[in-house]
């Protein structure tokens, strides 16, 4: 009638190890994030998944601030496929991407292929995605910097339905005329753009997030607008939030205002 009992204090013991070589590794990959070394810190989260299996490094990415999420993930590398990225549900993509805006990145570089690595991964739905960043606070925010650089294409395919550069030059449609040609049908099908990039990205907001489409657009409006008036980012006074990318690109360092509060743009 002991056994059992042996059997249970085991398990519970090798639970509590492995819990506590969780958080050692938690400790050691935020150690290394805030020292600046993002590949160190990739790498042992690499080694995690390589020795316990993707279920043990998703349970330590559900435990670490979004912060540091981003840290890593924003370091993307086109020529490989990054095991974290791999591992992160939509709820800790869209957490850490709606925080990317504190990284003075003016080109935008980091936010594009970070979202194209994530959101059309191979075994991923870009629906659910999408969906957990318009269920953010600065989700729509974040969407409106990743197209900013597209701004007149996506406003003439939300009057045309296409993206051609011929189609540029028409008038803005107003809120109500975006909701009443929401559910339009579409011109070009999804096959015709599906480039794992921008064109597809707008093609799944219009036609199957139409709300977060039209919010996203009204927003990337706005930063138009504020560009046109001399209000761009570098403009802006320095304590909006924001800090510059010089030592946080390559995998050098995380800017300070992330790790003041990382929970105060969620």
């Amino acid at each position: 009638m002991m056994k059992p009992a042996r059997t249970g204090l085991k398990v519970r013991g090798l639970i509590a190890r492995i819990d506590m070589n969780h958080l050692a590794l938690i400790e050691k990959t935020q150690a290394l994030i805030a020292a600046g070394d993002i590949v160190g810190a990739e790498y042992a989260l690499t080694e995690l998944a390589d020795s316990q299996g993707d279920g043990a490094l998703m349970e330590v990415l559900a435990q670490l601030p979004p912060k540091d999420v981003l840290a890593v993930i924003r370091e993307y590398d086109n020529s490989k496929s990054s095991i974290v990225s791999l591992a992160l549900t939509p709820e800790q993509f869209a957490r850490a991407v709606v925080i990317e805006k504190q990284y003075r990145d003016l080109t935008r570089t980091h936010l594009r292929g970070m979202m194209n690595a994530v959101i059309f991964r191979e075994d991923g739905n870009p629906l659910e995605f999408l969906t957990a960043m318009g269920d953010l606070d600065g989700g729509s925010e974040a969407l409106a910097d990743y197209f900013e650089e597209k701004w007149a294409r996506i406003e003439a395919f939300a009057r045309t339905g296409t993206f051609d550069a011929a189609d540029e030059g028409g008038d803005l449609i107003d809120e109500d005329d975006l909701r009443a040609n929401a559910w339009a049908r579409p011109r070009i099908d999804q096959d015709e753009v599906a480039d794992q990039d921008w064109m597809q990205l707008a093609w799944l907001l219009r036609y199957e997030c139409p709300d977060l489409f039209i919010e996203m657009l009204l927003v990337l409006r706005a930063k138009a607008r504020a560009f046109d008036l001399g209000l761009d980012s570098e403009d802006m006074p320095e304590d909006d939030g924001k800090v510059e990318t010089r030592d946080t690109d390559l995998g050098k360092a995380t800017p300070a205002a992330l790790e003041s509060d990382e929970e105060s743009a969620i």
